[in-house]
């Protein structure tokens, strides 16, 4: 690991106390934990993950890989809050597999296609599982984790963010379409208020 790796390293397990503390709790418990981290787009849910994946030796899934296909998407289940992740899909082959404590293989979901990637991801059992993403929270299979942290941060912040990110242009279809849609997930099914923990803000 480079020099300024290990620095970020310690920084972020001085930010992360807490929860760390809490997973450690829970390991010693259960023995066979699942962590879902979710939150608006822009709020260091990629970073959060990636580090607890690295500190705990843990295997990570992204909602990102399991949006709904072309054919998917029809007008009625666009309407529905969080219906434009394949829930379904990322239930058989990542939550069940899981709860079995066995290896998991899928196609990620390739956007440029609107389409499943023809490669197989294989990504093999270990005690900690993180899911990340917005909509990892989604009712449909929240009661299978055993800690459920929600990230947050300002409009100002994830705006300031999403363009040195994503650029000006896609900053747009942000503010238009993925943050109106991410928002309603939130409030309809109360994301927020029924996480364990709210981290940032």
């Amino acid at each position: 690991m480079q020099v300024m790796e290990k620095i970020k390293m310690v920084q972020l397990e001085k930010e992360y106390e807490n929860i760390i503390a809490q997973i450690d709790q829970l390991i010693l418990k259960k023995g066979h934990i699942i962590i879902a981290i979710d939150g608006k787009c822009g709020s260091g849910k990629t970073t959060m993950a990636q580090f607890l994946k690295e500190y705990y030796h843990a295997s990570l899934f992204k909602m990102d890989d399991f949006f709904l296909q072309k054919f998917q998407r029809t007008k009625e289940r666009l309407m529905q809050p969080g219906g434009n992740v394949d829930y379904e899909r990322f239930m058989h082959t990542v939550i069940t597999p899981l709860l079995l404590k066995e290896d998991i293989s899928y196609q990620r979901f390739d956007c440029s296609h609107m389409k499943l990637s023809d490669d197989i991801e294989i990504i093999s059992y270990k005690p900690i599982s993180i899911i990340e993403g917005t909509y990892s929270l989604h009712p449909y299979f929240k009661h299978y984790y055993d800690l459920s942290i929600v990230l947050d941060v300002s409009d100002e912040i994830q705006e300031k963010r999403i363009l040195q990110r994503e650029g000006k242009e896609k900053l747009k279809l942000f503010k238009s379409k993925w943050i109106p849609l991410e928002n309603k997930y939130f409030s309809t099914f109360c994301i927020y208020e029924n996480s364990d923990i709210i981290f940032g803000k």
